[in-house]
């Protein structure tokens, strides 16, 4: 896994600044409404990073759920205790008192989604994004997270195809180079295609599909490809004969097209359950 991205203090920081962006926002939300958590309901986070989405979903299910946010990087573990111990605010601007909301509480647990720290049967709700793309061994992640559920639970799975990606720039050939070798930081690029058919065959039902597409038209630094395009250039250099150079003058490129900027990737979204009764045994 040498390829993979680490995360120290500051590149945690960089990864929840991208979280932040409109892009980012707006696909949590439609992934909260997808998944449909009711109040009461127990989940689990796989891969929670820096906690915005398990502090979304703590608000949903209420003081009578639970959230378990399970992250592997210590760094975003930090974030993500950080932001679920702050209490709810009134905001300033109101023009009368708000009462704060009500949240679960939110359980901040060391562990990865091959070996996550929670008892059989335990979970209503399973949320893996972005993560399972970076899994050597999905359909042994998704036997795991299958345990964890209740009869019934459901898992919600977003990963990207990077051959979706469409980034306009000057110099394309660079450009085609450069997110090849940004290829390499993941375990599986192209995911989505097979995900289907890993889930029926890891015992899960019910699969059902939706594309969010990240589309950003005319140069804004506030965006995803904006802030992401640091982070891709860092990863890349000294990979594939891309040197500094190669990299500034992507970067350079990318910032520097004003109202002629254009961004899109899809991101695709698998929603599971876990049946109530056992499958049949396959014959033979």
């Amino acid at each position: 896994m040498s390829g993979m991205l680490q995360f120290d203090e500051a590149g945690a920081r960089r990864l929840e600044a991208v979280y932040t962006t409109p892009d980012v926002v707006g696909q949590r939300r439609e992934v909260r409404r997808i998944l449909g958590l009711r109040p009461g309901e127990h989940v689990v986070d796989v891969g929670a990073g820096p906690g915005l989405l398990a502090a979304e979903m703590a608000a949903e299910v209420g003081p009578a759920g639970r959230v378990h946010a399970v992250e592997p990087s210590e760094s975003m573990r930090a974030l993500a205790a950080a932001r679920t111990r702050a209490p709810a605010a009134t905001p300033e601007t109101a023009p009368v008192e708000i009462a704060p909301v009500e949240i679960a509480p939110v359980e901040i647990m060391a562990g990865s989604a091959d070996a996550l720290p929670l008892p059989d049967a335990s979970v209503d709700a399973a949320v893996s994004t972005q993560v399972l793309e970076y899994v050597a061994d999905v359909p042994g992640a998704l036997a795991e997270v299958r345990r964890v559920l209740r009869p019934g639970g459901r898992l919600l799975v977003l990963d990207t195809d990077w051959d979706s990606i469409v980034w306009h720039s000057r110099d394309a050939a660079r450009t085609a180079r450069i997110l090849a070798a940004w290829d390499e930081h993941l375990a599986d690029p192209h995911l989505p295609r097979t995900l289907a058919p890993t889930l029926r065959a890891a015992g899960f039902t019910q699969v059902r599909t939706h594309v969010l597409p990240l589309l950003n038209v005319g140069y804004d630094p506030n965006t995803f490809s904006a802030m992401n395009a640091s982070t891709i250039g860092a990863f890349v250099t000294g990979r594939a004969g891309i040197d500094d150079a190669d990299v500034r003058d992507w970067i350079d490129d990318v910032t520097s097209l004003g109202d002629a900027a254009f961004f899109s990737l899809n991101r695709y979204v698998f929603l599971a359950s876990k049946p109530v009764r056992p499958l049949p045994a396959s014959p033979g």
